[in-house]
């Protein structure tokens, strides 16, 4: 291919910290990218060339994105992946990943079922839409089992473990709507991959462990402290995965690891990840210049690992809404090897969110890192 000045421009539906990453990632690759999101100022607006304020599934916005972008890609499931099919066929705009993907993704019954047909193993599931069937299916798969809502959940929002009989009427009304139910999964720990297609390439970063509390990812940690056997099979796991989905770009790909050193997985978000922002310095190419490199069908590069590496979310923790000032940042700043990542969010709230860190290894082990990170993290303090 031929480099010019500008390159491509690649449209982005969203413009959150996802989409701030891409921008920051084209600008190395020549590349211009071009914003789709209904909150004017953004976080992407800093970093990208313009911003689009519309609904993320709005016809008129992704219309006028599609006009001004050689190909659409996404940072938010919340497009309609309707509405980008038909932008991309009238203005003749390649999508990546393809719609179809998309819509596969945003209905977990739909997704687990195409890919259990696909042969990826998972975590026994049913479909319920009623309190009556959700007490018929744990009492079939178990308790306790976990209630997941089939569209719009994330970050913990949307899963309810139903621990008894007791809890099934309240779970179920928690969900308000369609709602699938899975076995629980007593796992040894969770693991992700970020995989990779591109225009005739596939392949993987390394494994990941991830930590969560309530749902929410704390903390990433690479190599992940498990077998190299149980790496070696978390990623012939997610190629799997890559198998099923149609459409280029990079796709976050979670995973459990039960105690026996199976398999399973649990979710896959068709676009970068926060399970992947420590490819940012851990990593010869990042997951987001990965994503640009993929849509715009340029040779993907090296996913090699640099060094160990761990990173730290900095979510909000505060009562209510209030302004985003976050204090301590002095002590990331003078710390060996660290990398601030703040997201230019102007509020915070409770678990929002706000930035991550990453800490980049010499001769330590990531154990040794993640306990830096959290001693790091324990210095930082969201004020009035």
């Amino acid at each position: 291919m031929i480099q010019t000045s500008p390159g491509e421009t690649v449209g982005v539906v969203g413009g959150g910290q996802l989409g701030r990453m891409l921008g920051e990632a084209a600008g190395p690759l020549g590349i211009e990218v071009v914003v789709a999101d209904p909150t004017p100022d953004c976080p992407a607006a800093p970093v990208v060339r313009d911003q689009l304020v519309g609904d993320f599934d709005d016809p008129e916005t992704l219309r006028a994105l599609g006009e001004r972008a050689d190909v659409l890609t996404y940072e938010i499931e919340l497009a309609d992946p309707d509405v980008l099919e038909r932008v991309g066929e009238r203005t003749d705009t390649p999508v990546h990943p393809h719609p179809e993907t998309l819509r596969t993704i945003q209905d977990k019954h739909v997704q687990k079922r195409r890919l259990a047909d696909a042969g990826v193993p998972v975590p026994a599931f049913r479909a319920v839409d009623s309190a009556e069937e959700l007490r018929a299916a744990c009492e079939d798969l178990g308790y306790p089992a976990m209630l997941k809502a089939r569209e719009g959940g994330y970050d913990g929002r949307g899963t309810v473990l139903v621990e008894s009989a007791a809890d099934v009427e309240t779970a179920f009304a928690s969900i308000e709507g369609p709602a699938m139910v899975e076995a629980f999964v007593d796992f040894a720990r969770e693991l992700a991959v970020i995989g990779c297609v591109g225009a005739d390439e596939v392949d993987t970063f390394p494994v990941t462990e991830t930590v969560h509390e309530a749902e929410i990812l704390r903390t990433t940690l690479s190599p992940a402290r498990t077998d190299p056997a149980v790496r070696d099979r978390a990623r012939e796991v997610a190629l799997g995965v890559l198998d099923a989905m149609a459409g280029r770009g990079v796709f976050g790909i979670e995973l459990f690891e039960t105690p026996d050193g199976e398999i399973l997985l649990n979710e896959i978000a068709p676009r970068p990840h926060n399970s992947g922002h420590w490819t940012i310095e851990g990593c010869h190419t990042s997951q987001f210049a990965q994503h640009l490199r993929a849509v715009t069908g340029r040779p993907l590069g090296s996913t090699a690992r640099r060094a160990p590496t761990v990173t730290r979310n900095i979510l909000g923790h505060v009562d209510g809404r209030q302004p985003a000032r976050l204090d301590g940042v002095e002590g990331l700043l003078a710390a060996d090897r660290c990398t601030l990542h703040w997201y230019g969010k102007r509020e915070v709230y409770d678990l929002r969110k706000m930035g991550h860190f990453t800490l980049v290894g010499d001769d330590e082990s990531v154990t040794t890192l993640g306990t830096r990170a959290d001693e790091l993290r324990a210095g930082l303090a969201f004020v009035d």
